[in-house]
């Protein structure tokens, strides 16, 4: 489509089209970033942020071991330093930023966001947007993010990562019950909230694969029999070869246990009937042949299936007015060869979205060996969401630490099941809460807390600093080669050997 030409228009008439412009309808998030800039952010436009390792913070158990980081500063900073360094080689994120609840949960310019606040949503949405911009660039192409969030932002967060990640990357979103029913709450208030959910996004949706839940594939389901009476009638519908036998013509038995050479049944209906293959063989063959065929009949459409019988039967309606009909298959052959192994067949389960995590989180105020008294995440939910990725052995972020639960959950994991998972995490340090909350917690959890054991992991402290951005870029390239190698070298596992080299 040609774009219109306004140059030529007058006065009057450009203001005719802004008017009629603002009158459409639009569909997405607008809000006004530039009225109240971030200092954050634009502190970068004169300087480079840089990360600088804190000596004496180190804790190390085994250097065999994975060597966890974390970041004290600005979140914003540090996910531009991490885009100089882990650029695509982040696996997950979970984060659990501020709810903009008005109730001094969010700070802005170093002022909290009150409920009266004519901007707050606003300053929210530049504040979160910002962050899960340079956060996308981090993940691997497999890679997936979980937000924790209320109905504060909700909706608008929803808006903005399908605008981000992409609505084709949104994976689904978990449901958790964080309290319990009956539990008091201010009672000024008619309703009483018992959710919080967790957005789930995909760098790639064809790439991640989820670690689904699995049961032993078995026989049971396997219980039907079909037999021929007569020769039945053979036709040809939709460049599909069948054959239908009417009612008396063939008969069913349903048997008490299961063998691979019997039958399963499956309803042709809900979203079977609309999106399945076998949903649109019954549309394209036996609908079109009811009127004529007659009720009771069961269609025997050949070339189908994998299960090496060459054909797949079908039932047309039993009963006036009925619609529907049910498809008999028997057990695919790749199947039949899982089960002779010794290992077995296995039959993934779809992943539940609702969680029952209230006793959790009312458990959680001392969790770490630290006290919190808001904002924590209980251990058990952080490891259930870092479980759905398959390896053992990927690199999670979390740039909204506060009191550093993601961290505990990938180090209580490791122990767990001998994973080498690494975790960055990231938090500010107001009130002290990066030296006394995050970097105790992880040290408790790390020395051994709770399992009375050291759990070998080791863990490097940074600091978020800064190199001037008005200098030649030479110079400037040999200053954040300085600055940054203490980071680089980690990244790539080589920091004692550079170190001692630098030295």
């Amino acid at each position: 489509m040609a774009k219109k030409d306004y140059t030529n228009l007058t006065k009057d008439q450009l203001l005719d089209v802004i008017e009629k412009l603002e009158g459409k309808k639009k569909y997405g998030l607008v809000w006004d970033e530039e009225r109240v800039p971030e200092k954050v952010v634009t502190d970068c436009q004169d300087k480079l942020p840089v990360l600088t390792e804190v000596k004496g913070k180190e804790i190390t158990t085994d250097e065999n071991e994975p060597t966890h980081i974390l970041i004290e500063g600005d979140n914003y900073h540090a996910l531009s330093v991490l885009n100089y360094t882990h650029k695509g080689k982040i696996d997950l994120i979970y984060i659990d930023p501020p709810y903009n609840t008005g109730n001094k949960d969010f700070i802005y310019n170093d002022k909290y966001v009150e409920k009266e606040d004519t901007w707050r949503h606003s300053k929210w949405l530049s504040f979160i947007n910002k962050r899960l911009e340079l956060a996308k660039d981090l993940l691997a192409a497999d890679g997936a993010i979980f937000i924790s969030i209320d109905n504060n932002e909700h909706a608008q967060l929803k808006i903005l990562c399908d605008k981000i990640f992409g609505e084709e990357n949104y994976l689904t979103t978990f449901d958790i019950q964080v309290r319990y029913a009956d539990k008091s709450l201010n009672e000024e208030k008619p309703f009483k909230p018992l959710l919080e959910y967790i957005l789930i996004y995909a760098k790639n949706a064809n790439e991640f694969i989820p670690n689904r839940p699995e049961i032993e594939y078995t026989s049971d389901k396997f219980i039907y029999e079909i037999t021929e009476l007569k020769k039945g009638e053979k036709f040809e519908i939709n460049k599909q070869e069948v054959t239908v036998f009417k009612k008396g013509e063939w008969k069913i038995e349903k048997h008490n246990e299961g063998d691979s050479s019997y039958l399963k049944e499956t309803w042709i209906s809900g979203s079977i009937y609309t999106t399945m293959s076998y949903g649109k063989v019954f549309q394209s063959v036996v609908e079109p042949r009811v009127k004529l065929d007659g009720l009771g009949c069961l269609y025997k459409v050949h070339g189908r299936g994998e299960d090496g019988l060459g054909y797949r039967y079908y039932t047309g309606p039993q009963k006036a007015n009925a619609t529907r009909g049910k498809m008999y298959s028997g057990m695919p052959l790749e199947r039949q060869d899982e089960m002779n192994t010794e290992a077995g067949a296995v039959r993934y389960l779809p992943i539940p979205t609702f969680y029952d995590y209230s006793a959790e989180f009312g458990n959680i105020r001392h969790e770490g060996g630290v006290a919190f008294s808001s904002g924590k995440k209980p251990v058990t939910m952080l490891q259930h969401l870092i479980n759905l990725h398959k390896r053992k052995n990927v690199t999670i972020l979390d740039f909204f630490a506060g009191s550093g639960s993601l961290g505990h959950a990938v180090v209580d994991l490791n122990f767990q099941d001998e994973g080498r998972r690494k975790f960055i995490i990231c938090t500010n340090n107001e009130n002290n809460i990066a030296e006394e909350i995050t970097f105790k917690r992880i040290k408790n959890v790390i020395k051994g807390w709770g399992n009375n054991k050291a759990l070998g992991n080791n863990l490097k402290y940074f600091k978020t600093s800064f190199v001037a951005n008005n200098r030649n870029k030479d110079q400037l390239k040999i200053d954040i080669t300085k600055r940054c190698t203490e980071m680089l070298c980690l990244k790539e596992g080589i920091f004692n050997l550079i170190k001692e080299e630098v030295s």
